[in-house]
Formats: C-alpha cells, sequence, structure tokens
C-alpha cells in the first residue's frame, strides 16, 4: 500500500480536530473510553491532491456506517502516520505491509481488519508488485549476458521512497541485501557506504519523479501508487517492466511526462490493509465498517475502485473482482517473515 506523496492536503474534513479525536480517557474500571470521533489517517502517497474525493468518499463510509464525527488526517511522513496510529490520536489507517507491522510491533492493538482482493476477487491474488528501475534509455547498461539484472547498481545514486516502507525500501532492500550478501541494509540508507548518493522521495511519487527527472540513476517504486499517472507497456510482473508516465500526468510527474522506466527487477507484495487501534475502536464499530466496506456497492464504487485508466483517482486500483476482503493480521504472516518481524 503506499506516498506517493510529496504534498500535505488537508481532505475530507468531517468532524473534529486530530487531537480532539484521538484522546482517550479512563473509565471507573480502569480501562479507556473508545474514540466518540474517529480520525483515519493516510500515508504520503495517499495523501496526494488528486487522492482528495477517494480519501473523502472512505471517511464518509466510516461516518455512515458508526454515526461518528470522522476526520481525515494526510501525511508527508511515514512515521506520523505509524505513530498516529499506534498511538491511539488516529483510530483507522490506510497503511502498506511494513507500515502496518511497524505500526503492530509498537502496539499489539493496531491489527488489520480489511485488505482488498485481487482480479479474482479473493485473497489468492491480492497482491501488488515492487520495483527496481532505472530510465530507459540506460536499461542496457545494467544487462548482464542479456539479462537485466542488480550487479551494476552499486556506487550509484539510489531513491528509495521511505525507510518504513514495504514496496518502497523494505522488499527492494532486502533483495539488494541477498543479491550483495551484505550484512545487513544499514549502508544502503547511507550515502557513500553501497550506493554513490542516496535519496528517500518521501512517496512512490517522489522517488519514481527523482529517476525521472535524473535526480537518481536507480529508484524503488511500487506500480499501485503510479498506475494513475503512467501504465505498462509489457508484462508488469517482471524484469524489463517497461513504466510509461502519461502524456497528462498532473504534478509532480507533469515536468516528466512521457518518460519511461525499466525494472531491473520486480518483487511481489500482499495487498495494503486498512487497519485499526482496537484500544480506541470498539468491536462493534469495527463490524459495522467491515460490514459497509466489504459491500458489493463499495466493490463498484469508482471512488474506491476504479481501473488505471479511469479518469477519476480511486482509493484503490480496480481490476477485475477486486473488492474489500477481512482479514487478521495472520494473513500478514509471509510479510512478517520477510521482514523478519
Amino acid at each position: 500500500m503506499h506516498i506517493l506523496k510529496t504534498s500535505l492536503f488537508a481532505a475530507g474534513i468531517l468532524g473534529l480536530s486530530l487531537a480532539a479525536a484521538g484522546c482517550s480517557s479512563s473509565n471507573a474500571n480502569g480501562g479507556h473510553q473508545k474514540a466518540k470521533a474517529l480520525t483515519v489517517v493516510f500515508l504520503p502517497g495517499d495523501s496526494a491532491k488528486e487522492a482528495g474525493p477517494a480519501r473523502t468518499a472512505l471517511a464518509n463510509e466510516i461516518h455512515k456506517a458508526t454515526g461518528k464525527k470522522v476526520e481525515v488526517k494526510t501525511t508527508t511522513d511515514y512515521n506520523v502516520a505509524i505513530q498516529a496510529i499506534s498511538s491511539g490520536k488516529a483510530q483507522i489507517a490506510l497503511m502498506g505491509p511494513d507500515s502496518y507491522i511497524q505500526a503492530h510491533k509498537q502496539n499489539a492493538a493496531v491489527e488489520p481488519i480489511l485488505t482488498y482482493s485481487g482480479k479474482s476477487g479473493t485473497l489468492k491474488d491480492a497482491q501488488y508488485h515492487s520495483y527496481i528501475m532505472v530510465p530507459k534509455d540506460k536499461a542496457n547498461q545494467y544487462k548482464v549476458n542479456g539479462k537485466y539484472s542488480l550487479d551494476k547498481i552499486k556506487g550509484q545514486k539510489m531513491s528509495f521512497v521511505s525507510n518504513t516502507s514495504t514496496s518502497g525500501f523494505a522488499i527492494p532492500a532486502g533483495a539488494i541485501q541477498t543479491s550483495f550478501k551484505l550484512k545487513n541494509k544499514d549502508d544502503l540508507q547511507q550515502s557513500g557506504k553501497f550506493f554513490s548518493k542516496v535519496l528517500f522521495g518521501g512517496s512512490h511519487q517522489g522517488s519514481a519523479v527523482n529517476l525521472l527527472k535524473g535526480d537518481a540513476d536507480v529508484a524503488a517504486f511500487d506500480d499501485m501508487d503510479l498506475v494513475s499517472y503512467g501504465k505498462f507497456t509489457n508484462d508488469s510482473t517482471k524484469a524489463g517492466a517497461d513504466f510509461k508516465i502519461n502524456a497528462n500526468a498532473p504534478a509532480p510527474f507533469n515536468s516528466v511526462r512521457g518518460k519511461e522506466s525499466i525494472a531491473l527487477a520486480a518483487y511481489p507484495v500482499q495487498n495494503e490493509p486498512i487497519a485499526v487501534n482496537a484500544k480506541m475502536l470498539s468491536k462493534t464499530d469495527t463490524k459495522k465498517i467491515i460490514k459497509a466496506l466489504t459491500s458489493s456497492r463499495i466493490a463498484k464504487d469508482k471512488k474506491f475502485f476504479a481501473p488505471s485508466t479511469a479518469k477519476v483517482h480511486s482509493l484503490l486500483p480496480k481490476d477485475g473482482d477486486t473488492q474489500f476482503i477481512a482479514i487478521s493480521d495472520k494473513w500478514y504472516a509471509p510479510t512478517h517473515k520477510v521482514l523478519g518481524e
């Protein structure tokens, strides 16, 4: 799930301030009262201006399901979103798998309640892809024995998304660590170590722009956060995938329209969850939200799910029978294992 992600937009404000929505008080039994107003926090990639209607649509559905006031909280930093949901200042979050796992690690009350399916309408293909990309006009320089390879990326200028991004750091950095048999990922985050320079785009969009503007030689980003701005011209699931920015792409891609990048490698990633802080959101409200968002009505709503070719910027990409499906932390066992968390 994502961060795209270079600007802060206050969108879909339906209720009280973040502070008011996030506060709690002790009851007579020493526990915590559930939040009377709710805040939904989004990662930078889902905080872009054009995603405003989609964020508002999610807030509206949560409001209708629970009857509570709902506020949207956008961010320009992954850690802000992670801290918001783990601390209870936000009660609901749309997060990438790694961001969720980091929040869950900080507070076990943070639990996933929903993810979105793949084309089949099931969890069998509920995944997107993380890429290590280079500019198309320089892609042949990275071939070894006629095949795209990571072998020549050492010493280059590298752009990641954020060190708490699943598909924008954890997965690609793990692949680089394995490929070069590094002891850990620490050197990959520091300029002058493995890479001559390391940039963090702050969002998948930002990382892609770093690459296409020439500020980076190599970049990591995912497909689900970019398909609203461009398209793959061939098989997007493997090395050699060619991603081209649309001729009418909005900011931050307006300065790199028509430019293309080639994947040196592509890695599957489990779809992102909608997570809640169970200490701050009642089980009753959680069930109401799950019931509302797993309805066929939501699956057909283009503000929630729309094809990459649609004019509307949806909350999540639509392919075939994509829909929300209820899950628990158990479903993310593979990602827990990959990340060692």
